[in-house]
């Protein structure tokens, strides 16, 4: 597949991220698949049974069904999976195809190349399809890369900077919300693990950190030039414990609020 053109790539409407149901289970049909599934798990437990052989497997498990293969998969409802798949096609004949199953060692730019994969057909992004097969074709040779020993490229690439540039900007101008890394992840369509490691690598300091110092920051400019007092301060950043805003507002700043009003 490392000498496709991306036009060569057919996709298909089955692809989705997904956490399974405690009860999931995935059948094995008496058709083989019809075409390619690119299957990866990003956390949980089970077992996946390709063409008969049983594979236990966890985050970071991924596999390349091709057509023909006969699968099927259950699940620890303790530890349910969450998986992302997306069946394609290809139009011309595919020589160095990926191995069936691999766990990968560097997963951080995979996830992000399935993140934003999905994300484009969530949005509706311009340009959608085109993209999604250059993705699509970049997961495959990072797949290629990983089989060989080929050491993997750990430069941040312009389009994430600019993602979590945005976040970051976005966190800033809303220091009053309660933000969660969860939520701020799924708004970059990023798995909270991958989100949090590249918005310390790029802002320089843990998403949590980051948040608290956006608020006390405010909070100092609206004791110094709002005229509010430390009460209406604390309230209006969303602290509910005007105790624990003091000793917070002293840990960044090294003086209470009282002392900056």
């Amino acid at each position: 597949m490392l000498h496709l053109s991306p036009s060569s790539f057919i996709l298909k409407p089955a692809f989705a991220k997904i956490v399974c149901e405690p009860g999931w289970k995935w059948h094995k049909r008496e058709k083989p698949l019809q075409n390619y599934d690119l299957f990866y798990v990003w956390s949980g437990e089970g077992t996946v049974v390709l063409n008969d052989h049983p594979i236990e497997v966890g985050p970071g498990s991924c596999f390349l069904f091709r057509k023909g293969d006969h699968t099927s998969a259950t699940h620890n409802p303790q530890r349910p999976l969450v998986l992302t798949y997306i069946h394609f096609d290809v139009s011309e004949p595919a020589a160095e195809v990926p191995v069936s199953y691999r766990k990968l060692e560097d997963r951080l730019d995979f996830e992000y190349m399935l993140s934003r994969y999905v994300r484009l057909f969530l949005v509706k992004a311009y340009g959608a399809e085109e993209e999604a097969r250059l993705l699509l074709k970049q997961m495959l040779i990072h797949l290629l890369r990983e089989e060989r020993g080929v050491p993997q490229e750990k430069k941040v690439s312009n389009q994430l900077n600019e993602v979590i540039q945005e976040i970051a900007n976005y966190v800033l101008q809303r220091p009053s919300l309660n933000h969660k890394v969860e939520d701020l992840a799924a708004r970059a369509g990023l798995s909270p693990r991958y989100f949090s490691i590249k918005f310390k690598e790029i802002i320089g300091q843990s998403v949590q950190s980051y948040i608290i110092k956006s608020r006390i920051d405010r909070a100092q400019h609206l004791l110094l030039h709002a005229g509010m007092n430390v009460t209406e301060v604390a309230d209006a950043l969303g602290y509910r414990d005007i105790f624990f805003f003091s000793r917070q507002f002293k840990q960044y700043t090294g003086k209470s609020p009282s002392e900056i009003r």
